[in-house]
């Protein structure tokens, strides 16, 4: 019986699907230096880009459960990184907000994660470079492709 050989761009997808697991567990393990778990770092740059939101707002957006979303909103506002306060329209509503410290942290955290990759691209040689270029306009191309 003949084996079935893998499509190129199934072979392709996988390789990339890998490496960008990889990827992901360096840049967590950079952030982890700020002793925030990634989905605390997730909620504090979603709360920087989106602005105030409430937990139920959040967990849509992390698609995660709203309990799940409460958990990390306590440990963040335990830590003084973010606020709470009640809708000026409808008092029943929670509003979360960034703190000037979550700010701060969520900055350092994202320095620490863009120095190691601008290290880590500094080894590769000039071609090296151009080629990586390239592929971060087609990656992210293929990130908002589905949204």
């Amino acid at each position: 019986m003949q084996r079935k050989r893998p499509n190129v761009l199934e072979t392709a997808a996988e390789d990339l699907r890998l490496a960008m697991a990889v990827l992901t567990r360096r840049l967590r393990a950079e952030s982890n230096k700020h002793e925030l778990s990634w989905s605390q770092l997730a909620v504090t740059a979603r709360l920087e880009m989106a602005g105030p939101s409430t937990t139920a707002e959040l967990a849509r957006a992390e698609a995660v459960k709203p309990q799940s979303m409460g958990a990390t909103l306590g440990v963040l506002e335990e830590a003084g990184l973010v606020e709470r306060s009640a809708d000026s329209t409808d008092g029943r509503r929670v509003i979360f907000t960034l703190t000037e410290e979550g700010r701060k942290t969520r900055a350092e955290a994202s320095a620490a994660k863009r120095k190691w990759l601008a290290e880590t691209l500094k080894d590769l040689d000039l071609d090296e470079q151009h080629t990586m270029l390239a592929a971060i306009k087609i990656i992210k191309r293929l990130a908002a492709s589905h949204e």
